[in-house]
């Protein structure tokens, strides 16, 4: 009888070494009997792990500052913490946030950008770049006459840098003798870039140029090639995350109008 009571006590002994094992095989630890579960600091780790590479040694520091918040969360918990309204409104904008990074990357992922269609991005906005940049000065004043007296100094002899820093109304670039440095075409509204492109290096136009901003007299110094885009393969991650973002806006767009809502948004 006391061997069967042994081999019993033997028994019992082993099954609960065996759950105790099999329990922490499943949980980092036990806090006031509360398990901290392992899908828990997995959670956590995954979530680091995208931020960012992990070095070497931070299990334990993730395990560790995973109990300390069971105890501090339990002590919360003691205090009556969850009852609050803060509480409530706290974990209310938690759950959203949540699911709205859900949602969202569930889209992503759905709709991500491919490397042909990024390709295909590459041409359209290589296709739009100007192949020429021009580097021109100007006089701007605010009456015809005064461009065309100012027309005649210059066909007399006189330095453009000069009549430029005395006469010129554009406070960008009278100081510099009415430099705009290297541009392309586009940025100038359509009156001064249609007569820019039109001189030979060295040259003035003749005739005062009319734009919203007053009369222009416009002379090229030089032109060059552009540098145009990088390689595809150098811009083609900025292409695609450019374009998933696109993406992104438009369907929160898309849900923002379907939606049935009496509140006004900003426009």
């Amino acid at each position: 009888m006391k061997l069967h009571r042994i081999a019993f006590a033997a028994s019992l002994t082993a099954t609960m070494l065996a759950a105790t094992t099999l329990s922490m095989a499943q949980n980092i630890a036990l806090v006031n009997g509360k398990a901290v579960p392992v899908s828990r600091f997995l959670a956590a780790k995954s979530q680091l792990d995208k931020k960012q590479a992990l070095p070497p040694g931070m299990d334990e520091k993730i395990k560790e500052e995973l109990v300390l918040r069971e105890i501090f969360t339990q002590e919360a918990e003691r205090k009556g913490f969850t009852k609050s309204a803060d509480f409530r409104n706290q974990m209310e904008l938690a759950r959203q946030s949540i699911l709205m990074q859900i949602l969202f990357l569930d889209f992503e992922q759905k709709n991500s950008t491919t490397e042909a269609q990024a390709s295909e991005e590459y041409k359209k906005i290589k296709a739009m770049l100007p192949d020429k940049e021009y580097r021109a000065r100007h006089i701007l004043v605010e009456k015809e006459e005064e461009a065309t007296a100012i027309i005649a100094k210059l066909n007399a002899g006189s330095k453009f840098e000069d009549l430029a820093k005395d006469s010129s109304k554009d406070p960008g670039s009278a100081q510099n003798g009415g430099d705009l440095d290297w541009a392309s075409p586009d940025n100038y509204v359509p009156e001064f870039s249609s007569a820019l492109t039109k001189l030979e290096k060295g040259q003035m136009t003749t005739a005062p140029v009319k734009s919203q901003f007053g009369y222009h007299i416009i002379k090229l110094e030089d032109v060059r090639a552009t540098q145009g885009l990088p390689p595809f393969e150098e811009v083609k991650e900025q292409i695609i995350q450019r374009a998933n973002q696109g993406k992104l806006a438009q369907y929160q767009e898309e849900l923002r109008v379907k939606a049935k809502t009496d509140f006004k948004f900003a426009q």
